[in-house]
Formats: structure tokens, sequence, C-alpha cells
């Protein structure tokens, strides 16, 4: 995690899309802390820096507080959150285990629903294939792909490359446990309509794992959220669109000041 500077306004936590690390917000948190935005890129369990314990069953209400822990050990008591994909699911479990400690919400590329029974299987399936060492690199190399937009693959190779290395050296066990958590995962409608936090929904134009419908479904549920769209974008805005991410992300910590301000708190 990077740390934030001194009084420098809410601090937002940046969480990763499965199967990458913190790093595939490097730019967007460039862009952030050059506005004078304290910025977290968060390694979830597994990943990056963030060793996987032992024998604990796979779910994403644990990812969610070893994020409470380290906000602890920093003395934060609240965030603003952005989660793209896994790290979207990850902030809503957040929300529904911390609502106190949340002032914004981010939500890129994530449905707000649980699986139905036939998505929970195909991800559970999934786990079990790249646990076997004669199947993966197929499937990785298969798969990878489907986290960008049709307009980034064709135009930005360098891109498509970086993404499927870093989907290739994702460890496997790391992998497998998060796609079992999130086939876990609870329905976070109600979750979403409990929150009044300023917050945004963000869907590529060319997802093709989550449909703009979905993404409709969960900045609808929110009481203060709204929903942006992305043109030529995939699943991945923070790697496909990391400037619009950053100005995203940017307006919505305004928003948030604005909201704690206005309601008699004191500004740094």
């Amino acid at each position: 995690m990077s740390e934030t500077t001194a009084c420098g306004g809410l601090p937002v936590v940046l969480l990763h899309a499965l199967p990458l690390d913190s790093s595939m917000w490097d730019e967007t948190a460039r862009a952030l802390r050059a506005h004078g935005h304290p910025v977290l890129p968060v390694d979830q369990r597994g990943f990056g820096g963030a060793p996987l314990p032992a024998g604990d069953t796979p779910c994403l209400d644990l990812v969610a507080d070893d994020l409470a822990r380290e906000l602890d050990r920093r003395g934060l008591d609240a965030v603003a959150l952005a989660g793209c994909s896994m790290g979207g699911y990850t902030a809503m479990s957040f929300l529904r285990r911390h609502p106190d400690r949340v002032r914004a919400l981010a939500l890129f590329a994530a449905r707000a629903t649980a699986d139905t029974p036939e998505q929970a299987a195909a991800r559970l399936r999934f786990a079990e294939l790249l646990l076997d060492d004669s199947l993966r690199a197929r499937i990785v190399t298969d798969t990878a792909p489907s986290l960008l937009g049709a307009t980034t693959r064709a135009g930005r190779p360098r891109l498509l490359n970086r993404v499927t290395d870093r989907a290739r050296a994702a460890a496997p066990d790391s992998v497998a446990w998060a796609q079992r958590a999130i086939a876990a995962r609870e329905d976070s409608l109600p979750t979403l309509g409990t929150t009044g936090v300023p917050a945004v929904v963000v869907q590529g134009e060319e997802d093709e794992l989550v449909t703009l419908e979905e993404a409709r479904e969960t900045a609808a549920a929110l009481p203060s959220g709204r929903l942006v769209t992305l043109p030529g974008v995939g699943h991945l805005a923070p790697l496909e669109a990391p400037e619009a991410t950053a100005e995203i992300l940017s307006d919505l910590l305004g928003q948030a000041q604005r909201s704690t301000t206005s309601g008699g708190a004191t500004a740094c």
C-alpha cells in the first residue's frame, strides 16, 4: 500500500481486478496524487505483495477485514473505496461489514447481484481448471483477452500482452481461491440501498464480462449513485482509460469532501 499525505483530504483506496494486482492502478494513482488526493493502492490477499493465508475458506469478507485491519494500522477511520471487478466485490463486502468507514464508493465493472447457480458453477469449474498444470497456460491465453475491450485489443497490443503476462504470472492457488470467494459472495443490492454516500458506477461500453444492464441495476440501487459509461473501454477501465478513471474519481472525492464539510466537519 502507498502512504497518504498528511492532511491531504479523504484517502481513496484502490482495489484491483482478478487476476492482477495493485499496479493496475499506477497511472490513475499518479494522476490522482498530482491533484493532491491521498491514494492507497491495495494488494488483496494472494496477489502482489499480499500473502494468501493457508486454511481459510474462500470468502471476500476475509479480504474486506484484511483492509479494515490495514486501515487501523495506518490510523485511518474512513476512506473512499474504488474497486474494479473483484475489487468492486471486495468494496461491497467492506461496505456491508464496515459501513461507518466508507465516505464514497466507486464500482468499476462489478455487478451488485450474487452469481446465479450457473455462474457460480462456472467460476468453480474455472478455478479447478487453473489448478491443472496441463491446462493452465492455454486457459489463461484464451481468457485473458476478454478482460479488455475490442478497441483496446485491436489498437493497444502492448497492453494486451501486459495483461496476459500478468494473468500468467498470477499464482494459481490465489486465482482459484479468489474465484471461489467471488462465487460465494452475497447479493449486495440491499447493502447499496442503505448507503447515502456519494457513489459512481463505471461501465466500459465494450465490457464482455459485465453487461450495461447489470451496471444500470447497480447504479439504480445507490441512493446517491450515478452511472458513467466509457466508450471504447472493456472490463479494465483503470488500465484502458486511466485519465478518465482519475477524473471520475477526482470528481467523486470532491463530492465526498463537500458532503463532509456541509455536514459540519472541519476540512483540512
